[in-house]
């Protein structure tokens, strides 16, 4: 199963970014191969987390897959997690994790994780998916330093 994780250290709060990551049906404005992303319901759980069923569709060249998620948005422990549904794959698991992290010099920063492990139900549509999604999975932690950094007007500080 292709599987990608990387930490980045960002000048932003753990709250700011897992807000914006949180922001999900802003993703086709800055995140890669996004082409549309749609929710198609949201739940309020007791414990602070918020359930959503989100539909997303992804495209490069001719190929355009649609796939559904569970996304749980975990406020109390910043943490969001992703869980495949329906779609081109057989399995895909993406998990955010943000921890505000304290410097010398006072800075705002926090420690972003990103951890997605997926494969595709089609060995074909693997082949042809398969290192573009590679790709751009390495990018997205990248969209969203990025998108931070213009919404909140800060630069990021450095890649762990």
């Amino acid at each position: 199963m292709p599987k990608f994780e990387t930490t980045r250290i960002v000048g932003h709060t753990a709250e700011q970014m897992f807000a914006l990551v949180a922001d999900i049906e802003q993703y086709p404005e800055f995140v890669p191969l996004c082409q549309r992303l749609s929710v198609r319901g949201r739940e309020q759980q007791s414990d602070g987390t918020e359930i959503m069923i989100a539909d997303m569709s992804v495209a490069y060249g001719p190929v355009n897959e649609t796939f559904v998620t569970r996304v749980i948005l975990d406020a109390p422990r910043l943490t969001i997690r992703a869980t495949y549904l329906d779609g081109p794959f057989s399995h895909l698991d993406n998990l955010w994790r943000f921890e505000n992290r304290e410097t010398a010099d006072a800075n705002i920063t926090s420690a972003v994780n990103f951890k997605i492990d997926y494969e595709f139900k089609s060995r074909a549509l693997g082949m042809l998916m398969g290192s573009m999604f590679d790709r751009a999975f390495r990018k997205f932690a990248e969209a969203f330093e990025a998108r931070a950094d213009t919404i909140y007007n800060v630069s990021s500080v450095k890649q762990a």
